[in-house]
C-alpha cells in the first residue's frame, strides 16, 4: 500500500499549513505531512506554500503592514501582494492562517484567522509527537538565491539542529528545482531526495542556468532521464495527470508506464495530489453540483491505487487513509 501523506495537513477541512491542519491529518492516521517552506527576512523556514501570503492569511488586513504590499516576479511570473522575505518571523507569527480556496472550501474558510503561521520547526514538532514522517518541499530556491537565500544551507542547519538529518526512515526532501537537491546533497544531507514532477515546462533553476537547452519536467521521465534522476535522487514525485495518462474524453489510460520503467531503476514514486472535488478531477470523472461538490473520486483514485506507487499526497486524510488502505489492489495490478 502506498504511503499516505497529509498534503500541507488536512486543507480539504481546515486552512492549509495550520497547526490545526496538520493535528487533523495526524489524527487521521496518515503516514506523513508535508510542509512547504519559504524563509522569512531573518532566515527563519516559515511554512507557507507560496512566499506571496495574501491568500492563506490576514496580512491585508493589518493596517501596520499595508506599506510591505509590493510587486516582484518570482519563476518568471509578475505578483503582487506580500511576501514572507519581508517580514522578520516575530512580524509573522502574529499573522493568522486563511482558506486558500474558500469558493470550493467554505467549511475551511470557516475557521480563517483562527491558526497563527508555523515555522518548519513547528511542524516537525507536530510530527515527531504525533508519530509520523515529514515529506519537506522546498519552494522557489532559484528565486530565493537571488534574494540571497541559501535554501539549501537554510533546510541542512534546521533539519540538523532539529534533530532530523538522519532521519531517513521518517523525513524526505522534496523540490521542483533539482540543483537545491545536488546542494543538500553536497552538504551532507542523507535523507531521501525526491525530484517533483509537473505536467508540462522546466524547472525554473535549470532554465536560469541552461535557457533554451534545460531539460523539461517531461523528459524527465523518459528512459535517459530516470537513469539521470536514479544517480541524483532516491524518488520521483509527478503530477497526477501524468500517471492518470488521460484519453481526450478525460478518462484515465494510465497508469502510465514510466512508473514501472522508475521502480526498475530503484527510483521511488509518488503522486500528488488526491483530491475528490469536481473541480480537481479528470473531466471523466466530474459529477453535478458544480466545482466544490465531490465527483467520482473513488474512480479516479482507483488508477492510482493499482499504479504501485509509493505515495499518495492527499487533502482529506480520512478518504485518503481508508480507500489506499482499505482498497485492496488487484492481483493484476502494475508491479515494480
Amino acid at each position: 500500500m502506498p504511503v499516505v501523506i497529509g498534503h500541507r495537513g488536512a486543507p480539504g477541512y481546515l486552512p492549509e499549513h495550520s497547526r490545526s491542519s496538520y493535528m487533523r491529518a495526524i489524527a487521521a492516521g496518515v503516514d506523513a505531512v508535508e510542509p512547504d517552506v519559504v524563509p522569512s527576512k531573518d532566515g527563519v523556514l516559515v511554512v507557507r506554500h507560496e512566499n506571496e501570503i495574501s491568500a492563506t492569511t490576514d496580512v491585508s488586513t493589518r493596517a501596520e503592514f499595508a506599506a510591505r504590499r509590493t510587486s516582484k516576479v518570482i519563476d518568471g511570473e509578475r505578483l503582487t501582494g506580500w511576501f514572507t522575505e519581508d517580514f522578520t518571523w516575530a512580524e509573522l507569527q502574529t499573522l493568522r492562517c486563511r482558506e486558500r480556496i474558500p469558493a470550493i472550501r467554505p467549511a475551511s474558510a470557516a475557521h480563517d484567522d483562527v491558526d497563527p503561521v508555523l515555522r518548519l520547526r513547528d511542524v516537525l514538532d507536530l510530527a515527531r509527537d504525533g508519530g509520523v514522517g515529514v515529506v519537506l518541499e522546498i519552494k522557489h530556491a532559484a528565486a530565493f538565491s537571488g534574494l540571497g537565500f541559501d535554501m539549501a544551507e537554510l533546510v541542512a542547519a534546521e533539519v540538523r539542529e532539529s534533530g532530523w538529518a538522519d532521519a531517513a526512515d521518517a523525513l524526505v526532501i522534496e523540490s521542483f528545482e533539482p540543483l537545491v537537491l545536488a546542494r543538500l546533497r553536497e552538504r551532507g544531507i542523507r535523507v531521501p531526495l525526491v525530484q517533483l514532477i509537473e505536467a508540462d515546462g522546466a524547472p525554473w533553476d535549470l532554465r536560469e542556468r541552461d535557457g533554451s537547452d534545460a531539460a523539461t519536467y517531461v523528459s524527465m521521465l523518459t528512459g535517459t532521464g530516470l537513469d539521470a534522476l536514479a544517480d541524483t535522487a532516491e524518488g520521483i514525485s509527478p503530477d497526477k495527470r501524468l500517471v492518470l495518462a488521460p484519453d481526450r474524453w478525460g478518462r484515465a489510460k494510465g497508469p502510465a508506464a514510466f512508473v514501472g520503467a522508475a521502480h526498475d531503476r530503484g527510483l521511488r514514486v509518488f503522486t500528488w495530489t488526491c483530491r475528490p472535488e469536481n473541480a480537481f478531477l479528470l473531466p471523466g470523472y466530474r459529477r453535478g453540483g458544480g466545482k466544490a461538490a465531490l465527483g467520482d473520486w473513488r474512480g479516479e483514485w482507483a488508477v492510482l491505487r493499482d499504479a504501485d506507487l509509493d505515495g499518495v499526497f492527499v487533502d482529506h486524510p480520512d478518504l485518503g487513509v481508508e480507500f489506499f488502505r482499505a482498497q485492496p489492489r488487484p492481483s493484476s495490478g502494475a508491479s515494480a
